[in-house]
């Protein structure tokens, strides 16, 4: 059993590394950046008497929308990378101090028990740093990731019923309302904050800047933009969110289509990369004499640190290949 729990502690460990240096951006920045290399190559909109020129044309407006998604995404880049923000998106409230805490007592407590079973240090050493730092980012990604992906999905209807709100002749704060009241999990008790910091008053484009901090995706970011540029420069609301809810649906089935074309990869990279460490764990429960050198003599050690980097070096190529931005 020794053996199992050095082979299953390698393997965490390995796969902790893997993440914590493969994490990328997520969609909206890649939204972000293509819209922020928009933005450098349109020429600034020409300025009379120091201020700029309200965006009336078509051109105009779509000139506009580029630069405040620029300057949101020069705002909010270091704000999405700290602690506290990740824990907003997942749900969390962001107390990073009983965070730390947490992920410091698993540390020592995966340490301790390490050490107690295999009486060396470096696996202590390898169970402390994946219960400390590995696995509760871990977690707290996987928790914000399932999130906003279901945000992201119940996205488009709620954008239909404000549309359908606003053409029936419905305020917008009506629309929102609704939309509060008849969405489930986790947009429907956004929306609510939303609504309830309005009500408090907090004008809407700084209510909806506010839930962007708390979940960071590309579509809400479009409608705030979109609701913020309406306000400035007036026109029809109904047909812009409209064009942004089939935008919106347009997205969904194109990462639909990359995540069924790029399945059959996916799942052979995962295969070869649980391959190795599943091998050797069979090998120590049929014959644990025959793996046993390979962590009992110094050679075997170096052979195993070699195959980790190999390993490691591989999960990093797979990943580079079938990670599909869009």
């Amino acid at each position: 059993m020794t053996f199992v729990l050095i082979a299953f502690l390698s393997f965490v460990i390995i796969a902790s590394i893997g993440f914590v240096l493969t994490s990328g951006n997520s969609a909206s920045d890649v939204a972000a950046k293509r819209a922020q290399a928009i933005v450098v190559s349109t020429p600034n909109a020409r300025r009379k008497g120091g201020k700029a020129q309200t965006a009336k044309t078509p051109e105009e407006r779509r000139k506009q929308i580029l630069l405040q998604l620029k300057e949101s995404e020069r705002r909010d880049r270091k704000a999405r990378l700290s602690l506290a923000a990740r824990m907003l998106h997942a749900g969390l409230s962001p107390d990073v101090k009983k965070f730390w805490i947490i992920s410091i007592a698993m540390g020592v407590f995966a340490a301790l028990i390490g050490f107690l079973v295999s009486q060396n240090p470096f696996i202590a050493l390898g169970a402390a740093f994946v219960f400390a730092y590995g696995i509760p980012r871990w977690f707290l990604g996987t928790l914000a990731k399932g999130r906003i992906n279901k945000f992201t999905a119940l996205f488009p209807d709620a954008m239909d019923i404000l549309v359908r709100g606003i053409k029936s002749g419905l305020p917008v704060n009506d629309g929102l309302k609704i939309i509060a009241r008849e969405m489930g999990k986790p947009l429907g008790p956004e929306f609510q904050r939303l609504n309830e910091n309005v009500a408090i008053g907090m004008a809407l484009d700084g209510a909806l800047e506010k839930m962007c901090e708390r979940m960071p995706t590309s579509e809400l970011r479009f409608f705030t933009i979109v609701i913020a540029i309406q306000a400035k420069t007036g026109g029809n609301l109904a047909e812009a969110l409209g064009n942004l809810s089939n935008v919106l649906r347009a997205r969904r089935m194109m990462r639909e289509k990359i995540k069924a074309l790029s399945s059959e990869a996916i799942a052979s990279a995962s295969i070869i990369g649980v391959l190795p460490p599943g091998v050797g764990t069979m090998i120590s429960l049929v014959n644990p004499g025959y793996i046993g050198p390979m962590f009992t003599d110094p050679r075997g050690n170096f052979m195993l640190m070699g195959g980790a980097i190999w390993m490691l070096l591989g999960i990093l190529m797979m990943r580079k290949m079938i990670n599909f931005k869009f």
